[in-house]
């Protein structure tokens, strides 16, 4: 337990730029994920030190919301799960500006498992720690200018984002979620026009699965430089 307010203290202390604004349009598909079941628990979740109150209920309700929001935009060929752990959270309360604004924090942990597989991919539940957004308000602390229910909502928001970045991050690494060889190459739909003749459509049948393997390729490259600045500008 020292421990874990030890570890709260020292989150508190520091902000995060995480920016969440990217849920609108259509997300970069990551391989063939599609989320099935999200399923959240705290069944020891902590108040860390000099925190607001939230009830374990909100904090389910708000963090199981936002995973469905971000990942039910994702339609790939395979279905994965979600398992959370709520672990501890602080919702700031007011400070002194400038001088001691503390800031909100959750701590979570999250295994995903591959529904046909009937596995876990992580062995190991990846602990992750969220902070609140550094904006306008942020930056003298959230207990200034923000509600409980708005810190709590803008944590749960970050935490489906830090979890986007986590499972972006092991596809690109460690391919979990690669089209698996029993379905077949992906069909990509391509547009006929009265032009097009059968041959020219039996070359583009055959070319898909190559051309599939380019998006697949661009698409990791995207999501790497995409963290490469999101990690800068949270050094800032």
């Amino acid at each position: 337990m020292f421990r874990f307010f030890a570890l709260m203290i020292a989150v508190v202390s520091l902000s995060a730029c995480e920016n969440i604004d990217d849920i609108s349009g259509e997300p970069v598909p990551i391989g063939e994920f599609a989320l099935a079941h999200n399923i959240v628990i705290a069944p020891n979740l902590v108040k860390g030190p000099v925190s607001r109150d939230a009830s374990k209920d909100e904090w389910i309700e708000a963090v199981t919301k936002a995973i469905d929001t971000r990942f039910s935009r994702y339609d790939g060929d395979q279905l994965y799960h979600f398992g959370i752990s709520l672990e501890g959270y602080v919702l700031a309360q007011p400070g002194i500006p400038l001088v001691l604004s503390p800031k909100s924090a959750l701590i979570f942990k999250l295994t995903v498992w591959d529904d046909a597989a009937g596995k876990k991919l992580n062995d190991e539940p990846e602990q992750i720690t969220v902070l609140e957004n550094l904006d306008g308000d942020t930056i003298v602390g959230s207990g200034l200018t923000k509600s409980a229910e708005e810190q709590l909502q803008s944590l749960s928001e970050n935490a489906a984002k830090m979890i986007q970045r986590y499972i972006t991050r092991q596809h690109r690494q460690e391919k979990w979620f690669k089209r698996r060889k029993e379905l077949g190459p992906k069909v990509v739909e391509t547009p006929q026009t009265p032009e097009a003749t059968d041959e020219t459509l039996e070359k583009v049948n055959d070319d898909a699965p190559a051309a599939a393997a380019e998006v697949e390729k661009a698409q990791d490259k995207v999501a790497e430089a995409q963290d490469v600045v999101e990690s800068e500008t949270a050094s800032n």
